[in-house]
């Protein structure tokens, strides 16, 4: 698929930003001591290569049945101190395979995993029980590349390995409307506990890259994540229904929300009953030209409480921090606290919008409304900028307790006239340029950040490496 326009400038600016990332992936893989006799260095008793099970790295024989075979065998040491199954150097092309418990996948640097292009490779699944429906098509889902269910102690990891989805052939099936079901992702863990993902290259996707869903305790860090601009539905991370998860020190340039926190969709969410909750996100760069730098949203019917984002960096992006939902929905999202952002180039610096009309079907409540309060938004700087805000709510559902302080935002040369678009909330403003709306009245206040620890933050990140 040719890249138009946009694309081709985007990828072209970004050549000198992901050319340090990997610089310094080479750097840190170089002082781990990584060399090419692959043993494991501080991470599981147990290990493996997949070589050893017979795969063949030359980017053209599946290797499917090769890392089934690795994870079987490999999966009897869980209750002796875990394995490690290495990936060594080499272009593995690869359909679906499921990890296990105290496992841990290790990508060498100068490995590459090709997601296979044949649909046989790819195991059926129903939708998720919180969705009702595939979001691509309501039939089902396919299963994604390195899948996981109801597992403990799990790690995908590297010194800066390459996960390459192929999204090619499905993004056209996609605008063909040639899907069967829903496209498959490249990460993904369902109903686990103690999550690592870490230090790696994800690129082209078939739609989202990491996708952790019913899970808790889960720390995803050091990641490059790379789509076309105008690839669909290639968000970076979205945790899902998920508890106690920590997002940090990434850089993502995609087609779609660079973070979309999820919960759920309408009546089903509404039942499943999940929240995502207690989130942090900081140090992070993205690049999104159509979408949000973090969307809460809209699929948002289990609830998102308590997300802490900071230090955060936009560029060429439409929108900062942006809240989706709308009739149907249900739930909530509260208790969110956003400070030092850097947005530069933006249509939106703040945008809510209660009237995201998706629903997975005709069965959704109207009288289910969102509840959407106490809103925080403080020490944010923003150039170029469009629109300073479009906050909408909804109408006898007006989003309540907005904060939103410290904050300048300077304009593109053809800013909108209306500068602050505000209906249907209420809140308060301090220290913010330009002036906001008058459902944003200036006091002399500093909006809240909690200054309590989560347990998550005090979780350390596994480090292995694959050395002699």
């Amino acid at each position: 698929m040719e890249l138009c326009p946009k694309s081709r400038y985007y990828y072209k600016v970004l050549e000198t930003i992901i050319s340090i990332f990997f610089i310094l992936g080479s750097l840190v893989s170089t002082l781990a001591g990584a060399s090419t006799e692959y043993q494991a260095i501080n991470c599981r008793k147990h290990s493996a290569v997949l070589t050893d099970f017979g795969g063949v790295g030359d980017g053209k024989t599946s290797n499917t049945k090769a890392f089934k075979a690795a994870i079987a065998e490999l999966s009897q040491y869980a209750s002796d101190g875990g394995a490690q199954l290495i990936v060594p150097p080499g272009r593995w092309l690869t359909g679906s395979f499921n990890l296990s418990s105290h496992f841990t996948l290790f990508l060498h640097k100068d490995a590459v995993l090709l997601a296979s292009q044949d649909e046989a490779e790819w195991p059926a699944f129903p939708p998720l029980p919180s969705y009702g429906v595939g979001r691509d098509e309501h039939a089902g889902r396919f299963s994604s590349l390195i899948f996981g269910t109801h597992l403990t102690d799990v790690v995908v990891t590297g010194n800066n390995g390459t996960i390459d989805g192929q999204g090619a052939v499905w993004w056209d099936k996609f605008h063909q409307k040639k899907l069967k079901l829903t496209r498959p992702y490249l990460i993904e863990f369902l109903y686990s506990d103690q999550v690592q993902i870490s230090n790696l290259t994800l690129i082209n996707s078939p739609s989202w890259n990491v996708h952790p869903t019913y899970c808790s305790n889960v720390l995803i860090q050091w990641l490059t994540i790379l789509a076309p601009v105008d690839s669909p539905n290639t968000d970076g991370i979205n945790p899902d229904s998920s508890s106690n998860v920590r997002i940090e020190d990434s850089f993502v340039v995609s087609g779609d929300d660079y973070i979309a926190v999820k919960s759920g969709w309408d009546e089903y969410g509404i039942k499943f009953g999940r929240p995502t909750q207690h989130l942090v996100i900081r140090r992070f760069t993205c690049i999104s030209p159509d979408s949000a730098t973090i969307a809460l949203g809209s699929e948002m019917s289990g609830g998102i409480q308590d997300v802490r984002a900071e230090d955060i960096t936009a560029l060429g992006t439409q929108s900062g921090v942006r809240i989706k939902t709308a009739v149907g929905r249900g739930a909530y999202v509260k208790d969110i606290f956003v400070r030092r952002m850097t947005l530069k180039t933006m249509k939106y610096a703040f945008w809510m919008t209660g009237s995201y009309g998706s629903h997975p079907d005709t069965g959704y409540d109207p009288k289910a409304l969102p509840e959407i309060k106490r809103i925080s938004y403080k020490d944010i700087v923003a150039e170029n900028v469009t629109y300073s805000a479009r906050l909408e709510g909804i109408e006898n559902d007006p989003f309540t307790g907005i904060c939103i302080s410290n904050v300048n935002i300077s304009l593109t040369q053809k800013p909108k006239e209306l500068q602050w678009n505000c209906t249907d909330i209420q809140g308060v403003s301090s220290k913010v340029t330009p002036q906001p709306c008058a459902a944003l009245p200036e006091k002399s206040i500093e909006c809240p950040f909690p200054e309590d620890r989560l347990p998550i933050e005090d979780v350390k990140l596994q480090t292995c490496s694959a050395s002699g």
